[in-house]
């Protein structure tokens, strides 16, 4: 996602948004989200997204997503109870990788809180080695892709 500065992201920018609702453990003891469920809430959204639109049992494929980087740039704090919304964009689909752009939103909030970037590398489940990704995920992938074209 090419921008000068990412704080003037919105919504619109990411090909799928999702609204989750926040639980009363996320917050840490400084009364904020604690940074790995922003993690968690991304990894969610990109893996409730894969599903719904590649209709596939993710568990049941020979293949395997896993992650191979993770970052995140925080702006505003978000807290419970407040439900969020996070926006998934694919960055890049490659043989074998995806990389999304992630951004968080407090649900009554235009202003992005937070930047995620997510690298899947699609490995073979029994022999660990590299693979293509599954064609039934690559096709969902390239819909959202070629819809912003």
């Amino acid at each position: 996602m090419t921008t000068a500065d990412p704080r003037t992201l919105t919504r619109a920018h990411f090909d799928h948004v999702v609204r989750v609702t926040t639980r009363w453990a996320d917050n840490d003891v400084y009364g904020h989200l604690n940074n790995a469920v922003y993690y968690e809430l991304f990894d969610t959204a990109i893996n409730g997204w894969l599903i719904a639109e590649s209709g596939v049992d993710v568990m049941a494929l020979p293949e395997l997503g896993v992650v191979a980087e993770s970052g995140c740039r925080y702006f505003h704090e978000v807290e419970f109870p407040r439900p969020v919304e996070v926006g998934v964009r694919v960055e890049r689909l490659g043989r074998s990788s995806i990389t999304y752009a992630l951004g968080l939103f407090a649900a009554e909030s235009t202003e992005i809180a937070a930047l995620g970037h997510w690298a899947h590398v699609y490995i073979d489940r029994t022999t660990r080695s590299t693979v293509p990704i599954p064609e039934a995920v690559r096709d969902a992938l390239a819909r959202a892709v070629e819809a912003r074209s």
